[in-house]
């Protein structure tokens, strides 16, 4: 398997992001890189680890405690055409509730991956 991992990708409020992925044609492989990621201890630890990803028998989601998240991801990658890869936004609450700015921040994390990517 090959994670892809972009630490730090940005803090808010003390709320801190990153995001990860890779390839996955299955809900299978998908899970298998979330378990990866989660190897170790830091994102093991975080407050959520949401994802996404588009697979051939249809789009898959978890948010992971953070409503909505996982579906920010997943228009994103339809919008990118972005099909067998799952994209994982992980966040460290820092105490303070961000509002909606937390999917704009989704949203520039997986600007980042995908540009990562591309």
């Amino acid at each position: 398997m090959s994670l892809i991992v972009l630490d730090n990708v940005l803090s808010d409020r003390g709320s801190k992001y990153a995001v990860a992925g890779g390839p996955a044609a299955t809900r299978e492989e998908a899970d298998a890189l979330l378990k990866e990621l989660k190897r170790r201890k830091k994102f093991a630890k975080a407050t959520h680890n949401t994802w996404a990803a588009l697979l051939p028998d249809g789009p898959v989601k978890d948010d992971d405690g953070e409503a909505g998240a996982g579906m920010v991801i997943l228009r994103m990658l339809e919008r990118e055409g972005l099909e067998g890869h799952v994209v994982i936004v992980t966040r460290w609450f820092g105490g303070k509730h961000l509002g909606g700015d937390r999917f704009r921040h989704i949203q520039n994390c997986v600007r980042a991956y995908l540009d990562e990517i591309a």
